[in-house]
């Protein structure tokens, strides 16, 4: 049977990554719906297959769509989900999924009800081939049982690309901890196993962009569980002499050795991205991550397939939106 998906709302780039991973993965780019026709268009020029549909009502409706993914802007994807998922499909967010508690409360209750998956596409991690790397590395046993994470998540605010008046205004993304510091929440489940955790303490602040009072430049945050700890900063900070949008790090701590992640850049001279570096008790290494493959597409489509959670545990997934949100609630109570 043919898998075919449909994409509602393209406000953000991240809607390429996962349709392309669901393309790649045999999935059938069917349709696709925006109410700006300029954005079909470019996302037609993508994948040609998809045919502009009329309204969401008539992709919810059509019995031929499996998933459901959508880039909307942040605070309408919790409920295009939910209505998804009411409607019998499988549905797929870029991140932030929720901006509020409440959103989150009722995914969840919807989700259990109809046993459909509510997923959230974290790149950092899954279009990530150093991260993916670093994954199979930890399960392995490569560096002990790990203890901690530090993530680091610094982007470019202006001259990298244009951005809407909406990614000024907390209020549409759940501010600057919920919206980038997500991902990095989720690696810090991920690599450390913990099906458990509570946000220690937050902040948030504008410290260079005060044109822009409704948003934040800097936070950070401390999340804990049974088993480990972790140390996320993200800002809007990134320095126009760095030749990409970010210098985004992740150090994974391990009782037997460490890793270190260079996603984008390798500041020390290296060429390209993806820079792995594993440290243990034979010695260190630079592991070369450009032949890694990206396996979520075909995962994500198994599960789809067979009703298993191989891409991402369904648990997992709200978690990991939930932690963000309370940190950033506990954040913003403090400015």
């Amino acid at each position: 049977m043919t898998i075919r998906f449909a994409a509602i709302g393209l406000a953000h780039y991240h809607i390429f990554g996962f349709a392309g991973a669901l393309r790649d993965a045999g999935v059938e780019i069917a349709s696709v719906y925006d109410e700006q026709p300029e954005m079909v268009a470019e996302f037609q020029k993508t994948f040609p297959t998809a045919v502009a549909a009329p309204s969401i009502e008539s992709i919810l409706e059509d019995e031929r769509i499996h998933i459901i993914g959508s880039a909307a802007i942040p605070n309408q994807r919790a409920k295009l989900g939910i209505r998804a998922m009411q409607h019998g499909k499988d549905y797929i967010s870029a991140k932030p999924s929720f901006t509020t508690i409440a959103d989150l409360d009722e995914a969840r209750r919807v989700q259990r009800e109809t046993g459909r998956i509510y997923s959230v596409f974290y790149g950092e991690r899954f279009a990530n081939r150093s991260t993916v790397r670093a994954g199979e590395l930890v399960h392995a046993g490569a560096i002990g049982r790990v203890v901690q994470t530090i993530g680091f998540g610094p982007h470019r605010l202006l001259g990298h690309t244009n951005r809407p008046d909406w990614t000024f205004d907390r209020q549409f993304f759940g501010g600057i901890i919920n919206d980038l510091a997500s991902h990095q929440i989720d690696q810090f489940l991920y690599f450390t196993g913990s099906t458990s955790a509570e946000v220690v303490t937050s902040q948030v602040g504008n410290f260079k962009f005060s044109q822009f009072p409704k948003m934040h430049d800097f936070g950070d945050l401390i999340v804990r569980s049974p088993s480990a700890t972790g140390y996320v900063r993200v800002d809007w900070h990134t320095p126009q002499g760095l030749p990409t949008w970010g210098d985004v790090r992740l150090f994974i701590q391990g009782t037997e050795g460490y890793i270190e992640l260079r996603k984008n850049i390798d500041i020390s001279g290296r060429e390209g991205d993806n820079h792995l570096f594993l440290v243990d008790n034979t010695g260190m290494q630079h592991v070369d991550c450009s032949d890694v493959a990206l396996p979520f597409g075909q995962q994500f489509v198994s599960d789809v397939q067979n009703r298993t959670e191989t891409a991402m545990l369904q648990a997992h997934c709200f978690l990991a939106s939930e932690l963000a949100l309370q940190a950033e609630i506990h954040a913003f109570s403090l400015t």
